[in-house]
């Protein structure tokens, strides 16, 4: 498929642009221990962990859900910006491709936020983006379309096939399609036939630094 240069770029925040495993598996470990299960491994956390909590928790803790959310965010608060690593070239890509006039980033997330936010801050990438939306800011989180339209309110941007939605798993390739956005994966590894179903990736970069060098020579 031939795609036409984006006029917005939507990011995934978690190890699409920050490398954040070591953190979340710390914080699923805790709660896990504390609802009296056996944690998940640091693979299975990895191919498991998509949703955000308030979509995946009732039927992981059941009607501890909300006993395992506390948990789960004040483990994963107590560390998680002295854990925070940038993916290799994200930062210097963030910081071009926001130099572009004619572009739009903001950022879709299963993270809290407030966490979003914070992190974002941290690391002096909150003003690439005209808007950081995370879990809990929309009606709906991802894979539903509603914090994708949220995240473009006030950039005059509509879904289409010149707004890209960039993340590294199937529930970010699924709320591209959901919300009528182009689907772009970026992770170290390629997608495999059949990996993602209806919602097969327009386009694979292996990381942000590809991404980058591709939009900016369209």
């Amino acid at each position: 498929m031939t795609l036409c240069r984006p006029r917005a770029l939507l990011f995934d925040w978690d190890n699409t642009l920050v490398d954040t495993w070591p953190a979340i598996h710390h914080a699923l470990e805790a709660t896990f221990r504390a609802m009296g299960q056996v944690p998940w491994t640091y693979e299975e956390t990895q191919d498991r962990v998509r949703a955000s909590a308030r979509d995946t928790f009732p039927a992981l803790f059941g009607d501890r859900a909300d006993e395992a959310t506390e948990v789960f965010y004040s483990t994963y608060e107590a560390d998680h910006l002295e854990k925070l690593i940038e993916r290799p070239g994200a930062g210097d890509s963030m910081r071009a491709l926001a130099a572009q006039e004619s572009l739009y980033l903001a950022v879709v997330s299963n993270k809290k936020g407030t966490l979003l936010r914070r992190e974002a801050d941290h690391l002096g990438w909150t003003g690439y983006f005209g808007r950081l939306v995370g879990a809990l800011d929309a009606a709906r989180d991802k894979p539903a379309p509603e914090a994708v339209l949220m995240a473009l309110e006030g950039s005059n941007q509509v879904p289409g096939p010149d707004i890209w939605f960039v993340g590294d798993t199937d529930i970010d390739m699924l709320c591209a399609v959901n919300s009528g956005c182009i689907p772009v994966l970026v992770r170290p590894n390629p997608p495999v036939p059949g990996e993602f179903g209806g919602a097969e990736p327009h386009a694979f970069y292996p990381d942000c630094a590809a991404l980058r060098r591709a939009v900016l020579g369209m």
